[in-house]
C-alpha cells in the first residue's frame, strides 16, 4: 500500500507504476483504493463508475478496471455536498458532516473489505493507494481508506512524501508519530518524491529521516516531465499553462468549479500544433482560437457561475466572431437553451437558461448512464472509443427538427449500436456527451483543421500510454530498492 503525508504527493502515479513493475515481473496486480474522492471517473466495462485514478492503474496493470477496484466514489456537487457513488453505482447525496461524521461507518468499511477480497481472489499482489494524509486526527476513526485498511489486509506500507514543497522532517516525523504502534508496524518504508538535482546531495537527510522515523528510506524519486501519466488531483490544474502563445493553435479549456474528467484534454496537451491553457478569465477566451466547455458535476451552478465572472458573454461572444466552441458532457449541456433539474440532483434552481449556441435542451434525471464506448465521428470511416458519464438526457428543441430525433448532419457521432450522440452546428460549433472522444485523432485532426494544415497520425493512444507505463517503472526501478518491496510481498 502506498500512502502519503498529504494529497498530492503522488501516491496515484506511483501506485501505477509498481501496477506495470509486478506485470513486468509476471505476476497478476490489480490496484485497489477503498474510498476515492475525484471528479475524475470512469465507466467499467459493465457500464458502472469508478475513479479514473483505478481505472488508470488498472490499465497499467494490464486488466479491465472493475469496480471492486474502487468501490467508494465521492464527486462533490458543492463545497458540502457530495454524490456517493457505491459499487458503482450512485446511491444519492450525503453533506460532508453525514458522511464523514456519522459513526465509525462500519457497515461501509464492510463493504470495501467484501470488495478487496473479492479482489484479491482473484489477483496478486493487490496494490493499494491510500487518499490524502494518514494523520488526520479528528477523521482516523472514521477512515476507510488509510491505515484501517491497510492493517485490515495486512499490507506492506510504502510512506510517500513531496521533497518539492518543502517541510519533509517535520512531515514525515510527524506523520509516523501520530500513528499508532499497529499503524506504525505497516510502515516498511519511506519513498522521497519530485526531489530535483543530484539526489547523491541529500544522503545526510536520508540518514537523519531514517533516524527519527525508524523505517528505511526506500528510494528518491526524481521530478520528472517526460513521462505522462494521468494525474488524479485537480491541484494538478494549477501547474497548467495559463495564457496563449504565438506560432500555435490556442485552445482555452474554460476552468469551471466542479470541472470533472479534466483528463479529456491530456492528448491535446501532447500535440506539438497546440497550446492548450485552463483559464477562468475573459482575456483568456479572447486570446483562443478554439474553446472547450468541459464537464461539470453541478453543470446549473457551474454555469451561473460563467454568467457573474462574464466567461458566458464572452463564450457567445466568440462563437458569434467565429472562433471554435465545443462543449463536452456538462459543456455541451451548457452550450443549449435551456438546462432543467426537476428532481434536484445536482441543484436547487429548477431551470435556467442555457448560452443558447446549439438548438436543445437537457432535462438532468436521477438515473445515470455509465457507459464505454465505441463510435465513429460524422461521416469518418475510422472507428473511435470513449465513455459517457452523465445524468442528463438532451433533445433538440421544438420546432428545430422532429424532436427527440437526430438527423445525421446533426450527429457529432454515430454509437456502435446505432444511437446518435450530441448535436453538431458547423465545423466550429459542437457538443458531445463523450469523455475521451478528444483522444481520437480523427476527432482532433477535424478540431484543428480550419487552423492547420498539419494532421496527426491515427497512432493507437493505447500504445503511447504503455510506453509511458513502461517509462514510468523503469524511473522507480533505477531510483527504489525493488528487492525491498518484494520481502515485503505475501504469498
Amino acid at each position: 500500500m502506498f500512502v502519503g503525508t498529504s494529497s498530492d504527493v503522488g501516491k496515484s502515479v506511483i501506485t501505477a507504476g509498481f501496477c506495470r513493475i509486478f506485470k513486468q515481473d509476471g505476476y497478476a496486480p490489480a490496484p485497489f483504493k477503498a474510498q476515492n474522492m475525484s471528479l475524475n471517473s470512469y465507466a467499467t466495462p459493465e457500464g458502472l463508475e469508478i475513479g479514473r485514478a483505478q481505472a488508470v492503474q488498472a490499465e497499467a496493470a494490464g486488466i479491465p478496471c472493475h469496480t471492486d477496484m474502487n468501490p467508494v466514489l465521492l464527486k462533490p456537487t458543492s463545497d458540502k455536498t457530495s454524490q456517493v457513488i457505491l459499487n458503482g453505482k450512485s446511491i444519492g447525496n450525503q453533506t460532508a458532516k453525514e458522511y464523514f461524521m456519522s459513526g465509525d461507518r462500519s457497515a461501509l468499511f464492510e463493504e470495501v473489505k467484501l470488495a478487496y477480497s473479492r479482489l484479491a481472489l482473484r489477483y496478486h499482489p493487490i496494490v493499494m493507494e491510500g487518499a490524502g494524509s494518514i494523520s488526520e486526527l479528528n477523521l482516523k476513526a472514521r477512515d476507510i481508506t488509510n491505515m484501517r485498511m491497510a492493517i485490515a489486509a495486512g499490507a506492506a506500507t510504502y510512506l510517500i512524501t513531496d521533497i518539492d514543497r518543502g517541510g519533509i522532517f517535520a512531515s514525515l516525523y510527524g506523520t509516523m508519530q501520530l500513528l499508532e504502534p499497529a499503524e506504525r508496524a505497516c510502515i516498511k518504508g519511506i519513498i522521497i518524491n519530485k526531489f530535483r538535482g543530484d539526489a547523491a546531495l541529500f544522503q545526510e537527510g536520508k540518514k537523519i529521516i531514517e533516524e527519527l522515523c525508524k523505517v528505511p528510506v526506500i528510494g528518491i524519486l526524481p521530478y520528472f516531465r517526460d513521462i505522462f501519466i494521468e494525474e488524479e488531483d485537480s491541484v494538478a490544474l494549477e501547474q497548467k499553462k495559463r495564457e496563449p502563445v504565438k506560432d500555435k493553435v490556442n485552445i482555452a479549456v474554460v476552468l469551471l468549479g466542479r470541472m470533472s474528467n479534466f483528463t479529456d484534454f491530456d492528448r491535446l496537451d501532447k500535440d506539438e500544433r497546440l497550446n492548450l491553457y485552463y483559464t477562468h478569465t475573459i482575456s483568456g477566451i479572447s486570446g483562443a482560437d478554439i474553446i472547450i466547455l468541459p464537464g461539470s458535476k453541478n453543470t446549473i451552478e457551474d454555469l451561473i457561475g460563467l454568467r457573474n465572472n462574464g466567461m458566458a458573454a464572452a463564450i457567445i461572444s466568440a462563437h458569434k466572431s467565429g472562433k471554435t466552441v465545443i462543449g463536452i458532457c456538462g459543456g455541451y449541456q451548457m452550450m443549449g437553451e435551456t438546462i432543467s433539474d426537476p428532481l434536484h440532483v445536482e441543484s436547487l434552481h429548477g431551470e435556467i437558461t442555457g448560452l443558447g449556441i446549439l438548438p436543445v435542451q437537457t432535462v438532468l434525471l436521477a438515473e445515470k448512464t455509465t457507459r464505454q464506448c465505441s463510435f465513429s465521428f460524422r461521416d469518418r470511416a475510422e472507428q473511435c472509443k470513449g465513455y459517457e458519464i452523465h445524468m442528463g438526457e438532451t433533445t433538440i428543441s421544438a420546432g428545430t427538427e422532429q424532436k427527440n430525433q437526430l438527423s445525421m448532419r446533426h450527429q457529432t457521432a454515430v454509437l456502435s449500436d446505432g444511437q446518435p450522440d450530441g448535436y453538431y452546428l458547423s465545423d466550429k460549433c459542437w457538443g458531445s456527451y463523450l469523455h475521451g472522444i478528444l483522444d481520437n485523432a480523427v476527432v482532433i485532426n477535424d478540431l484543428v483543421a480550419p487552423y492547420t494544415d498539419v494532421k496527426v497520425e491515427s497512432r493507437d493512444y493505447q500504445s503511447f500510454r504503455d510506453e509511458q507505463y513502461d517509462k514510468l517503472a523503469a524511473l522507480l526501478r533505477a531510483n527504489l530498492d525493488i528487492e525491498q518491496v518484494y520481502q515485503h510481498l505475501k504469498y
